[in-house]
């Protein structure tokens, strides 16, 4: 296992463990509060897409959200790893460290600091919905394959949403999602069978503080 090479110690520190070859998925969010759902997902990813390990990638912020009910970034972090619970998955605040605010500057900077990774970003099919108002989302299906869980009753419209059309060509069959990872970007399949409604807005009191 090592860190990534050259990288000063606060940021080695924000990149977990890893060794060459390994496949990982990365998972990021605000996890405002960490919920069940997001470690559901991440274990449901690791068994279809033959994964070592899934990063969570906890943001200081989501530039597409209102942060006036965001917990503090090192509460929400503890609160992820308790939640998380599986040696398979590692909590970092790496955006917060190396300063990014958009998921295509994060993935550009763990290529070139992890380039012996084979690396997938993972999201809900509810984000596949909104992709398309991503900062720069071209670059990022040009940067790493992508898998979509489905959320229902999400699926329609994140299926007839501007991102999945114009990506619709690289879309690959859920029977072959195993090989996602050694795919060359872009390239994207649609997982079905996880059946969790759950989500952070619905786990938050009108106040912002996380329910129990």
């Amino acid at each position: 296992m090592k860190e990534a090479p050259s990288a000063s110690r606060p940021v080695a520190q924000a990149i977990p463990l890893y060794t060459n070859g390994m496949r990982v998925g990365l998972l990021g969010g605000s996890f405002n509060p960490p919920h069940r759902a997001h470690r559901d997902i991440s274990l449901f990813a690791i068994k279809r897409l033959n994964l070592d390990r899934v990063w969570w990638l906890v943001t200081p912020g989501n530039p597409l959200k209102d942060r006036g009910a965001l917990h503090d970034l090192g509460e929400r972090a503890e609160a992820a790893r308790q939640m998380a619970n599986d040696p398979r998955i590692d909590v970092s605040c790496l955006e917060a460290v190396i300063g990014t605010r958009y998921t295509v500057d994060t993935i550009t900077y763990l290529r070139r600091r992890t380039s012996g990774l084979r690396l997938v970003w993972i999201m809900g099919a509810d984000n596949l919905a909104q992709f398309h108002r991503w900062q720069s989302w071209q670059r990022i299906a040009a940067a790493v394959p992508i898998a979509v869980i489905d959320r229902p009753p999400q699926s329609f419209r994140a299926l007839s949403a501007p991102a999945a059309q114009a990506l619709a060509h690289y879309r690959i069959p859920e029977n072959q999602a195993g090989r996602l990872a050694d795919c060359a970007a872009p390239a994207w399949v649609f997982l079905t069978g996880m059946k969790s409604n759950l989500s952070s807005t619905g786990l938050r009191n009108p106040d912002g503080s996380w329910k129990k």
